[in-house]
């Protein structure tokens, strides 16, 4: 692969790797991302207006593009084609065809229509890994439109998020977005593994619903054990006691006690040996059982100082505790843990600064890199190998065909 000021060759252990990438929102592009922190080339391929979250605004960063487009999209380079002509078309196909990986989330059929499906696109390049990313599946499931709030809802996820007595509730976070796109980044790296084994490609299917279903862990087993579904429990733990939030003098906190052990420990921190000797609270089971009994024991304790004094006290007891802490908080508290938890890059071309959460895969001998931020709309013109060489190996200027390069 030729280098340039924007994607330098030899960086990163997927390097050699080009990633076709016509996803769009969030569970694609953060697998894509993925990829490109490992030095993969993605090309994000956009249409005229770009990416639906390039319009997804406030919140801004400094250089006033949104930030939610930035936290899914640094390392790449976007390339304009409009598929609705023919050269936007050709443009296209010939970027996928000579990619190693193709990466979409249209609605099923969708890529049939553009000729850039994976039977078309394999026949030229029979070592492609073409992953498609749906809500519901390919089959009955193909017309559900997949939104990460409706899969929460469906999928049973805000069944057991909230309090006993209020509504069912989201997470905070798009959070089945974020699982799938690291199984297909997974998933991807596998058939990726399978193609060096075989030099064949495959065919990578993932769905926000079997995402969400799979990382239900516990609670899905519950329900396939029992047949019985779990209730919402608030901040509580089906399983475990007290772990759960407490509310000390000034602040909340959380204590997660998971083993008797720690109970005896934490029960001496408090002040209180003797509730380790209780027997509605002295194992485990029967702390489940007694939940309530329990936390009345123990909640007007944990009011008389304040949740940071308690964190101190309960870790030094080796007692899991912390504080409820906001988004920068968090982020305060990574770094003093010596966790580097945010990464800066810049855009060579126009000196454009971004900060965004570090990759959380630490390989000591080839690790993550934040090279450049999101890019802007259509910043980047189209690469691809010759027609005679396998995709990814080469890398050769080629005219752009002229698009309209609109900034949202």
């Amino acid at each position: 692969m030729a280098e340039d000021a924007y994607h330098p060759s030899g960086s990163g252990i997927l390097s050699g790797v080009r990633v076709a990438d016509f996803s769009r929102v969030l569970a694609g592009p953060y697998a894509t991302m993925m990829l490109a922190d490992f030095g993969a080339d993605v090309v994000k391929i956009e249409s005229p207006t770009g990416d639906d979250t390039r319009a997804w605004r406030p919140p801004v960063d400094e250089a006033g593009e949104s930030a939610y487009f930035a936290a899914v999209n640094r390392n790449k380079r976007s390339v304009v084609c409009d598929l609705t002509t023919t050269d936007g078309l050709a443009t296209a196909r010939r970027l996928a065809a000579t990619a190693d990986v193709v990466v979409e989330n249209f609605r099923p059929g969708v890529m049939e229509r553009f000729g850039l499906d994976e039977a078309t696109l394999r026949a030229a390049n029979p070592g492609l890994v073409f992953c498609s990313i749906t809500g519901f599946g390919r089959d009955a499931g193909a017309a559900l439109p997949g939104y990460d709030l409706l899969v929460q809802a469906v999928g049973g996820l805000m069944s057991i998020t909230g309090t006993p007595d209020g509504e069912p509730s989201k997470v905070g976070v798009a959070l089945v977005d974020v699982l799938t796109g690291l199984n297909a980044f997974s998933g991807i790296l596998l058939a990726l593994r399978r193609r060096d084994a075989t030099g064949e490609g495959s065919r990578v299917d993932v769905d926000l619903l079997g995402s969400l279903l799979a990382a239900l862990t516990n609670q899905a087993s519950s329900t396939l054990a029992t047949g019985r579904a779990p209730a919402r429990l608030g901040n509580a733990h089906p399983s475990i006691a007290p772990y759960e939030l407490f509310t000390a003098a000034d602040r909340e906190l959380v204590v997660a006690v998971g083993t008797d052990r720690q109970f005896a420990a934490f029960a001496a921190a408090l002040g209180r040996p003797e509730l380790a000797d209780d027997p509605r609270f002295a194992r485990n089971e029967a702390r489940v059982g007694h939940r309530a009994a329990l936390r009345a024991a123990v909640e007007p304790l944990l009011a008389t100082r304040p949740a940071a004094a308690w964190v101190e006290a309960l870790t030094a007891a080796r007692v899991p505790a912390g504080l409820v802490n906001d988004v920068a908080e968090a982020f305060a508290f990574a770094e003093s843990l010596g966790l580097s938890p945010v990464v800066e890059s810049s855009d060579p071309a126009t000196g454009r600064r971004s900060r965004q959460p570090a990759n959380p895969i630490r390989l000591d001998s080839a690790p993550a890199l934040q090279r450049t931020p999101a890019p802007l709309l259509g910043a980047h013109e189209p690469r691809w190998a010759d027609d005679g060489d396998r995709a990814g190996d080469t890398d050769h200027d080629h005219p752009a065909t002229p698009h309209e390069r609109t900034r949202p």
